[in-house]
């Protein structure tokens, strides 16, 4: 590589090449129809000189960064570091990039997290964490930044999201455990001022209700592992226990089966059934083998991606709530019902 202390320019990359310095600006923007003997004599020409292609230059022509800026909370929940290496690999096959901000609360300011986005000049955004205040995608439609929410929901017209169909994936933990016999059924709920935590007890005790039944307990565990594995001790602090526990997510639920097994000492799922809801990588382990709901993240993701890169080129494009069925997996932390299909592991 030749080495040089001025900064190596497209023109420099042109001439080396023996082309126009169009051809060159052709040869890396991704989907750009060049010539395969063209375009390897620019990429040779550019690697001898140590040509980087200048992005920022491209973006103040084109009027895009073409970043995409991902809100979360937190990485603790394996549900979201998965979700967002598939968000990368997706939107990296698009020509974008991700730009990853961290806001555990925006209850009170969301006017520092909007100037972050917009020095960042992020084409558009991805809000991927139920913590995160309605406040800023009021604000994000204000000052024209697109945006889908990923994995929560919010109440209000003309606001994109992607999420599980959460109120169905709770009736389908409630009726599973109902048909495995169990008649005292616990619910360690999500948030509760997330939509996904509301609607996946709702579905959860509508179908008990409509068999006659009732929750043993519906007990906010917040989507915390600490919460939720004190909310298991108190369960089974009195005379009457649960024989069956519905928890809001996986996190929540490697908690309380670690606490079930290792500190009550109680046989899974012998003495209590348990089933979460997401179907991360780990819930396969033969260490949890854990029954839950399977949170379509693949498809959540395409969905996410080409509504928001729609957007962003056609601000015009219809917002929508598009909901995705969980599929329960039937692992061995749950009694399986008589004559209950088999599902995929």
């Amino acid at each position: 590589m030749t080495k040089s202390s001025t900064k190596v320019t497209a023109l420099d990359v042109a001439k080396r090449a023996g082309v126009s310095q169009p051809t060159v600006s052709r040869v890396f923007s991704r989907g750009s129809m060049v010539r395969k003997s063209v375009r390897e004599k620019v990429e040779a020409a550019a690697r001898d000189l140590g040509y980087m292609p200048n992005t920022l230059a491209r973006s103040l022509i084109t009027g895009k960064s073409r970043t995409i800026g991902v809100v979360v909370a937190y990485l603790n929940n394996p549900f979201y570091p998965e979700a967002l290496e598939k968000l990368s690999a997706s939107l990296n096959a698009k020509n974008y990039h991700i730009s990853i901000f961290f806001a555990a609360n925006l209850d009170d300011e969301v006017d520092p997290v909007i100037e972050k986005l917009l020095a960042q000049q992020v084409d558009g955004m991805i809000l991927a964490s139920v913590s995160i205040s309605n406040k800023l995608s009021q604000r994000l439609n204000e000052v024209g930044i697109p945006f889908v929410l990923f994995n929560r929901g919010q109440l209000g017209d003309n606001i994109a999201s992607v999420t599980a169909a959460n109120y169905s994936g709770g009736r389908k933990a409630a009726e599973f455990l109902v048909a495995a016999g169990h008649s005292r059924i616990a619910h360690i709920s999500g948030w509760q001022k997330s939509l996904n935590g509301q609607q996946r007890q709702a579905g959860f005790t509508d179908y008990l209700n409509q068999q006659g039944m009732e929750a043993f307990a519906c007990i906010d565990g917040e989507f915390s592992r600490e919460k939720a594995a004190q909310v298991t001790r108190d369960l089974f602090a009195g005379d009457k226990k649960p024989d069956a526990i519905f928890v809001g997510n996986d996190h929540m639920a490697f908690a309380v089966l670690e606490t079930l097994k290792t500190e009550l000492r109680l046989n899974v799922p012998n003495d209590v059934s348990l089933i979460g809801y997401d179907d991360v990588q780990m819930a396969s382990w033969k260490t949890f083998d854990l029954t839950t709901l399977r949170q379509p993240a693949n498809r959540m993701v395409e969905a996410t991606t080409s509504m928001l890169l729609n957007m962003i080129e056609d601000p015009a494009t219809l917002r929508q709530k598009i909901e995705i069925e969980s599929e329960l997996i039937v692992r061995g932390s749950a009694r399986i019902p008589d004559n209950w299909p088999k599902s995929e592991k």
